[in-house]
């Protein structure tokens, strides 16, 4: 990705909304799926072009996708370990819980953790999310539900 800054759209009409995405020195901020296109989006990206192919359903897990993450250190390690569940598959939050240094799967608070970093993504989609079947999404519940049926979960 080279060093272009900017906001990004197009229309879906598979999740009924927009795709969106944010950039800045070179890297993905922000992922959103407004009801509507953003008058200073524009619709040309080669991120565009793959999240499209993705949604026709051409297998992509955008872990090459460079992102800048302003979350704190334990959402950090929280999102880090959903980029590594791979498409089609899915965890639990415990399973999840699990795969994260200084966190406690058995421990309830650890596990409310986790949830709250997955509410909180600032990446949905290119941060996976939906593949945590019993934890919420930082997407909206359609295009949640939509991505899980795109990657058979």
């Amino acid at each position: 990705m080279t060093e272009e800054a900017g906001i990004y759209a197009r229309e879906s009409s598979y999740l009924g909304r927009c795709v969106q995405f944010g950039i800045a020195s070179g890297r993905v901020v922000s992922v959103s799926f407004p009801g509507g296109l953003a008058s200073e989006a524009a619709s040309d990206h080669d991120l565009l072009d793959r999240l499209f192919e993705y949604l026709e359903g051409v297998e992509d897990d955008f872990d090459d996708v460079a992102v800048a993450l302003t979350v704190p250190t334990d959402q950090r390690a929280v999102l880090d370990a959903v980029r590594e569940v791979p498409y089609g598959s899915q965890v639990t939050v415990e399973r999840l819980a699990r795969r994260v240094p200084d966190l406690d799967a058995d421990d309830e608070d650890d596990r409310d953790r986790v949830r709250a970093a997955l509410d909180g993504n600032p990446l949905p989609l290119v941060i996976p999310d939906h593949r945590v079947r019993d934890a919420p999404s930082a997407a909206p519940p359609k295009v949640e539900q939509r991505l899980r049926s795109l990657e058979g979960l």
